[in-house]
């Protein structure tokens, strides 16, 4: 079982310079290519003031609010109003700003080659009776509450905040416990 503590991640700044990101999951490793060299990547970014967001031309992204209130994101002059825990797919190349009505927020970054890779983010309540499981291509990212780990073979390990487990379809790690968890899904697109 694969757990990536948040707090080993660096902070990186933002392609543009505007604000830090910091890494969870890429491949192949993002951390160690030249930005943009890489198929996917998942990453956690603090957004402490209003401008531009970096260009991802041929990229497709998920954006995914996931501490604060409200995001006020504008796509090739759309606004769209991000609450928490809402994701939202665009166009990595196109045009975005942002606007922070209520203060800083954090954003849960997925961001896919277009054509390669179809990224997804779903926001579920996890229990502490019920286990979820987590396959091949997923990670299951801890947003809030309190949670643990396991695969089986042993002992549950203590998840802290933004604390991700990787999937796998051979003894499937279970989260279990009393909070949010992203699960997020990385599908190679074929044909």
């Amino acid at each position: 079982m694969e757990i990536i503590r948040f707090a080993d991640r660096k902070p990186q700044p933002w392609r543009n310079g505007g604000g830090v990101t910091r890494q969870i999951a890429g491949h192949p490793d993002a951390a160690s290519l030249q930005d943009g060299g890489w198929d996917w990547r998942v990453s956690i970014a603090e957004v402490t003031k209003a401008g531009d967001f970096s260009s991802f031309p041929g990229m497709e992204r998920v954006l995914t609010v996931v501490e604060g209130e409200l995001l006020l994101l504008t796509v090739d002059g759309a606004e769209h109003p991000l609450e928490k825990y809402r994701a939202f797919r665009f166009p990595g190349g196109a045009a975005t700003s942002c606007a922070l009505p209520t203060g800083d927020v954090r954003n849960l970054n997925v961001i896919t080659r277009a054509g390669s890779f179809k990224g997804f983010t779903s926001i579920v309540e996890i229990s502490k009776k019920r286990a979820h499981p987590l396959f091949a291509g997923q990670l299951g990212i801890l947003l809030q509450g309190q949670a643990t780990a396991s695969d089986g073979r042993r002992e549950p390990e203590a998840l802290g905040r933004y604390d991700a487990v990787v999937g796998s379809d051979s003894a499937s790690p279970e989260v279990l416990g009393r909070g949010f968890l992203a699960v997020v899904s990385i599908d190679q697109v074929t044909g």
